[in-house]
């Protein structure tokens, strides 16, 4: 009796659930930020006639203290690189990004995650995070640059 009256609700409640959800439209939001260093120059890449992506990756790094022995003495600094993978597609900033970003280079990249699967060339499944680049900064000096 109890698991016929839930189905009977869950129904009415799909029924009428699916004509109000195509009126109702939900705001949600995939935002990035990432501060680093790209890890190596940006490749160019076209695929089956679509548009061009240029892709590099960018190494933020997270730092704390570990083993504080007394009060006053510092402990030992522990470090983690977390590389990330960036694709520009929009045709001006690709193109910026292609030609001006170099390994090195100290950049603010804002945009979106993307979660995808590809087959790499051993046949076998894998996943893959993406940062789609709305916006990027470029914060390195020229000095340091040329050195």
């Amino acid at each position: 009796m109890l698991r016929r009256a839930s189905t009977q609700m869950f129904r009415q409640l799909a029924r009428h659930g699916s004509t109000e959800a195509s009126l109702v439209l939900e705001r949600s939001i995939n935002r990035v930020q990432i501060l680093g260093r790209v890890g190596q120059d940006p490749v160019m890449r076209q695929m089956d006639g679509r548009n061009p992506v240029t892709i590099f990756s960018v190494a933020t790094n997270e730092m704390w203290r570990t083993g504080e022995v007394e009060p006053n003495t510092p402990g030992e600094v522990s470090q983690k690189t977390t590389w990330h993978r960036v694709s520009v597609f929009k045709p001006g900033l690709r193109d910026v990004a292609y030609q001006y970003i170099k390994k090195g280079t100290r950049i603010l990249v804002d945009g979106k995650l993307d979660y995808g699967e590809y087959v790499d060339k051993n046949q076998v499944r894998r996943q893959a995070t993406t940062i789609i680049a709305d916006n990027i900064v470029f914060l390195s000096d020229n000095a340091r640059e040329r050195t």
